[in-house]
Parts: C-alpha cells; structure tokens; sequence
C-alpha cells in the first residue's frame, strides 16, 4: 500500500485509495482529529452545510475535513454508486479539498437494513484542529470484502452470495486484514483504536471470539451496526479509528 501523502495545511496525511475516498486519515504532529456525530442522519445537503458552518465556527479551513460516515437508504447498484460518487467528489472539488487531483477524505458509506433514511446522509464527519500536546490519532475508511479500484466490485467479491458462517469468515477476514493494511500504512495497529465497527445483518458470532477479540479488533469492544454495506453484493464491512476527542451533534 502507497505510502501517506501530507496535507500539510490542513494538518493531516492520507493514504491514497480510489477516486471516492481514501484509506485512511491521520493527523500530523500539532494537530488532532475530532470525530462529530450526528444524533440523526443529516441528508446531504443539508449535511454539506452544516458541516461548513461547523468548521466556520471553529475558524478551521473547509480542507481540514478529512473523513466522514455516511448512511444510505439502500444499497446502490455499480452504476448507482459511480453516479453518487460523482456527485460527492465534487463538492470536495467545490470546497477545494481535493490534493494534486487525489481524493484525500477517508470515507464509510453503508445502509441501515431497519429504518433506513430516506435519502444518503451524513452520520459523522471527523476534521482537524490545532493541538502541540496531541496525541497520534487516525480514521481507517470501511472496506467491504472486495478490493477496491479493480473497475467493479461485484467480480473480486469473497465469497459472492456465500453468507453460510463458512462464507462470512471468509469475508470477515479479508476485511479484518484490509484493517490492518491501512492502518499498517499510517504506522498503527489494533493497540491504538479507539473505536472499530462493523456492519452486517449477518451473524458474526461464530468469528466474533477468535477472529475479532483475539487479534484485537475488540480490545474496546466492536460496535455491531445492523447494516449492509453500500454497494449490491456486499454482505461485510469494518472501519476503525483511534479518536481521543468525539462529540455528538444535534441530528
């Protein structure tokens, strides 16, 4: 995996993934990643906005947004998930966030499986701020069992269609160790998370024990989501963080 490329006036550094989103954020020396969650799903555009006016109020450049979580009604089709892309990327381009013509913002993107929102919205959103005393801290974007810039998804799917436990510890693997490849390319592992997730509407219990608390992506405990990833096909996805400073927002 490429090595991270510095953003250094907005404080952080990414490692390049595809068009959509990087693999993962993290913040350089003098500065911290602060993690805002919204009690409820904003829908985009107005999502948009208000992230700006966060950042207005802090007196912090739109490019010290760096990650955010997304939430969909449903899984996109290929076809869907390029369109949306598109459209997402260039508000980056808008709000000049993308660097040398990468994209630089790690993202999730999945869809709650009960009470879905009715349209895409943010969850969270992750920016710098300035702190000299700040401890390292990093956001690994969510994968799904398949690897990403090959074209499609559908064709380098594990185990297509499998969700037997067989399957989905086939799936979980893979994901558990694409974790570990971003996380490994900013210099960290399991021991600096503070938080990891993961979503399925499938059960995870057969590899919860051994495949998630002892390799040490539970060593906080793994936030189930009841969700499904974000594209037709895809049954698991993961995405961790090591965030000291997280606040909830009204949604």
């Amino acid at each position: 995996m490429s090595a991270t490329i510095d953003v250094t006036e907005a404080g952080f550094r990414f490692v390049p993934g595809v068009f959509q989103y990087s693999c993962g954020v993290a913040a350089l020396p003098g500065y911290r990643l602060v993690r805002a969650r919204f009690a409820e799903p904003v829908p985009m555009a107005e999502g948009w906005l208000r992230i700006a006016a966060h950042l207005d109020a802090l007196g912090r450049p739109r490019n010290a947004f760096c990650a955010c979580e997304l939430r969909s009604p449903a899984p996109f089709t290929e076809a869907g998930f390029l369109a949306f892309n598109q459209a997402y990327a260039a508000v980056l381009a808008e709000w000049g966030i993308l660097h040398d013509g990468q994209n630089p913002v790690a993202r999730s993107n999945v869809c709650p499986d009960i009470a879905p929102p009715a349209e895409p919205g943010f969850h969270a959103f992750t920016y710098t701020m300035p702190d000299t005393a700040a401890a390292p801290s990093f956001v690994v974007a969510g994968s799904g069992e398949a690897a990403e810039g090959r074209g499609n998804y559908r064709d380098h799917i594990v185990a297509l269609g499998d969700t037997s436990p067989e399957g989905m510890l086939k799936k979980a693997r893979w994901v558990l160790g694409e974790m570990e490849r971003r996380m490994a390319a900013m210099g960290f592992g399991w021991a600096a998370t503070t938080g990891v997730q993961v979503y399925t509407v499938y059960d995870i219990h057969p590899f919860l024990a051994q495949d998630l608390v002892a390799r040490g992506a539970a060593r906080h405990g793994a936030t189930w989501q009841f969700c499904r990833p974000p594209v037709e096909g895809l049954d698991y996805e993961m995405d961790c963080r090591g965030v000291a400073t997280e606040l909830v927002l009204p949604g």
